[in-house]
């Protein structure tokens, strides 16, 4: 269901206050000016339609045709309602799910149209006139109280997932950054070795090579311990440099924190303890799962989502999912420029809207 949030349970609550308030009519307490049955079929097309509206993925021209449907049905059922008592709400209604199914202008024409047709309702069955205009001017003000209410609580969401877009997209630069940190701190350190230490330990080693030769039994000894010790002193200070060089990134980390801390969304991450990456790997996997995340935000209603990264080879394999998407997938320019990073590191990426949305992500070792 599109936006089935605060705002569309909010629609599915006032379409049960509808029933609710035609109640009288439906179950025969108050005659309608048409056959009850045909007065039925109305009012159960204002409530299919309304339904089958908020359904849609997206707005589209079946949307609006199946919205317009529903407020001219309304206008019906009203119209052929002498003894309304509370079912002018049925417009209210109308005009409160019109946010989130048109534009803005195009719901304040239906409060308009609304209110004039309730005036002509009520002229048709002979309401007194101070009566009529207090009723219309008081229907007048809860229609665009509603309109202008949901309107503010869908702009206070769009607000709450942009700032969730702008939080992932910081959480993913510190990711980087913090790993491009460590990286260049291990091989400064390792040039710091090399050059100095390694080099100091290889200048000893050729000295004590020579005085090796030097004449003294005694001397030779000590000389030749001196020797092993520089020799095994330059080993594990090559093998320190080659272990600086080669440590593998906390993967782990960097992901957990570019998903920490989001409203309204679990993030599971779970990473393979075999997992072993590059600096290149780690950024195209930090960026992966921030386009992941934001897509989710951005584009579907769910609570949760997983990720999980493995070791599967000939290389590591990073899928996530959830279970709310669309059928019809479309990459946008995210999805498109990831998968512009990943075969650019030689792997790929496929993606799957069958059933909820599903990406699977893969670099070689």
């Amino acid at each position: 269901m599109r936006r089935l949030d605060t705002d569309g349970w909010s629609g599915l609550v006032m379409l049960a206050v509808s029933v609710a308030v035609a109640g009288p009519a439906l179950l025969g307490v108050v005659d309608p000016a048409i056959p009850r049955g045909w007065w039925t079929v109305l009012f159960a097309v204002v409530i299919v339609a309304l339904l089958l509206a908020l359904f849609r993925e997206r707005p589209d021209p079946a949307g609006y045709g199946l919205f317009a449907a529903a407020v001219v049905a309304s206008w019906a059922v009203v119209l052929t309602a002498p003894h309304m008592g509370l079912l002018p709400v049925l417009l209210v209604v109308t005009a409160a799910v019109s946010v989130y199914l048109v534009p803005l202008r195009a719901g304040f024409l239906v409060v308009g149209l609304n209110t004039a047709v309730l005036a002509v309702a009520m002229a048709l069955h002979g309401r007194d006139a101070v009566d009529a205009l207090v009723t219309l001017g008081f229907y007048l003000l809860i229609q665009v109280a509603t309109v202008l209410s949901s309107a503010t609580l869908i702009r206070e969401q769009r607000l709450r997932r942009e700032l969730s877009e702008a939080h992932i997209e910081l959480r993913a630069a510190s990711a980087l950054l913090t790993e491009s940190a460590r990286t260049a701190e291990r091989l400064r350190i390792s040039r710091d070795l090399h050059d100095l230490i390694g080099h100091q330990l290889t200048v000893l080693t050729l000295e004590l090579e020579a005085a090796r030769h030097r004449e003294g039994e005694q001397a030779r000894e000590h000389v030749d311990r001196a020797n092993r010790v520089a020799r095994d002193l330059l080993a594990d200070v090559r093998l320190t440099v080659s272990e600086l060089r080669t440590a593998p990134s906390d993967l782990t980390a960097a992901l957990r924190q570019v998903v920490r801390g989001l409203p309204d969304l679990e993030v599971t991450v779970g990473v393979g303890a075999d997992v072993q990456v590059n600096e290149d790997q780690v950024a195209a996997l930090v960026r992966a799962v921030q386009e992941i995340v934001t897509n989710t935000i951005r584009h579907a209603d769910a609570r949760e989502l997983w990720i999980e990264v493995a070791a599967r080879p000939p290389g590591v394999v990073l899928t996530a999912g959830r279970r709310q998407g669309y059928r019809e997938l479309v990459p946008g320019n995210g999805l498109r420029g990831l998968t512009e990073r990943f075969e650019a590191l030689g792997g790929d990426v496929e993606f799957d809207g069958a059933d909820g949305f599903r990406v699977t992500a893969r670099v070689p070792a």
